[in-house]
């Protein structure tokens, strides 16, 4: 304990500033967000079914993206929804694969809006919406696969 009495104050000053430094030096990976657009079609009478394509802007890349789903519950009726949107927590493209579990309650007559919040086991969240298209009545519990094309 003497030692540090004794040592003048600049050098501790200067211990001081070079543990700050170090302790600054070690920052976690940084999660990014993408840009999503994607175009699903669904329909169904109990059961839903749907599909679509979309693409992953991550990093300035365009990544071509395959989407497809099921719902079960009370569906009835088909629908195009057209929606835009972000991916978050994204470290790499890949990231954005996989499925996520929504439940939710829904329905457009001609013309309406929609959005989700969905997350995967990665902890992407895809917060997408617009517009959908079509005559569809949807209270169901479905999870939704997203891949990446190759």
């Amino acid at each position: 304990m003497r030692y540090w009495i004794n040592q003048p104050r600049r050098t501790i000053a200067l211990r001081v500033v070079a543990a700050l430094v170090m302790m600054g030096a070690a920052t976690p990976s940084r999660a990014e967000t993408g840009y999503v657009r994607a175009v699903v079609t669904k329909g169904g009478f109990i059961i839903g079914v749907g599909g679509g394509t979309g693409t992953l802007v991550f990093r300035g890349q365009h990544y071509p993206l395959e989407i497809s789903g099921a719902s079960f519950g009370a569906t009835i009726g088909a629908s195009t929804t057209d929606l835009r949107g972000h991916a978050y927590h994204m470290h790499s493209p890949a990231d954005i694969e996989g499925t996520y579990s929504t439940i939710g309650a829904g329905a457009a007559i001609a013309g309406g809006a929609g959005g989700v919040r969905l997350q995967n086991a990665k902890g992407v969240v895809l917060e997408l919406s617009g517009v959908k298209v079509g005559a569809e009545l949807s209270a169901a519990v479905g999870g939704v696969d997203v891949r990446l094309r190759r």
